[in-house]
């Protein structure tokens, strides 16, 4: 709005916690508590997908609990319209994310970024909170990420024992290294959500787990070699301009990966 000639922008006061506060000292998160938590994400989700938004940085430091434990998604500062051509194809070649949460397309720099690339950072939040780990670990942002490109993800309940199949097999396919091997959408993900909820089996991912995806989970060798050389010219030959914006001490960064023409 504006008044008295200054422009002014109101955002929800919202008294509470992130997750992140909670995982900060390596808590693990129920496992009830968690599904109840990453339902009411999917919802917030599903509202911004239905709008052509897709939020960019789902991560716990941008999950939010208020005093009455209703859930919310906050920062959309790198929010995007799926169809806006024009900003995809200005953003080409650049990976915006927090590396310990960000999808295999956007460390590649695709502009025809989805829906799906929020599920995958909604499945690396969701792991985070059940382990007290994050899906993988590297000695700088670069490594990080190639890890997410390449590397087999450890099943969570290999970490987390007391863990249901079921809720590690949500979370694998939440977070498969092909967007197209994932959830279609949030709604599909509800499904089998909901039915954890209820202690039922989710048939949504028994679907996806056949054995062509049990063998890529296996192997580790989800996305295609060109796309693998691609990102590696990102991460690696051009080595990572970084811009970070923020306080340098929270886990909450925003990184900029410039593909530099020589």
């Amino acid at each position: 709005g504006e008044a008295g000639g200054y422009h002014y922008f109101v955002m929800e006061y919202v008294e509470g916690k992130t997750i992140a506060d909670d995982l900060a000292n390596g808590q693990v998160i129920g496992e009830k508590e968690a599904v109840e938590i990453i339902i009411q994400v999917c919802r917030a989700l599903e509202h911004a997908h239905a709008h052509g938004l897709v939020h960019r940085d789902v991560k716990p430091k941008n999950i939010m609990i208020n005093t009455q434990g209703v859930v919310k998604l906050a920062d959309m500062g790198l929010a995007r319209e799926t169809t806006d051509i024009e900003a995809a194809q200005s953003e080409e070649g650049k990976a915006y994310g927090t590396p310990y949460y960000i999808s295999p397309e956007q460390i590649r720099g695709k502009i025809d970024i989805d829906g799906r690339a929020d599920i995958y950072g909604l499945g690396a939040t969701f792991y985070h909170m059940v382990t007290g780990k994050v899906p993988f670990t590297g000695d700088d942002s670069a490594a990080i990420m190639r890890k997410h490109l390449k590397e087999k993800l450890v099943p969570p309940d290999h970490i987390n024992t007391s863990l249901s199949a079921g809720v590690s097999e949500v979370i694998e396919i939440m977070m498969a290294k092909h967007r197209e091997d994932r959830y279609n959408n949030v709604e599909e993900l509800l499904i089998d959500l909901e039915a954890l909820r209820q202690g039922h089996q989710p048939l949504q991912a028994h679907k996806r787990f056949d054995v062509s995806m049990l063998e890529q989970l296996e192997e580790g060798d989800t996305v295609e070699a060109n796309e693998v050389q691609d990102a590696e010219e990102i991460i690696t030959r051009y080595r990572l301009y970084l811009l970070i914006l923020g306080a340098v001490s929270t886990v909450s960064v925003l990184i900029i990966v410039a593909l530099l023409l020589l």
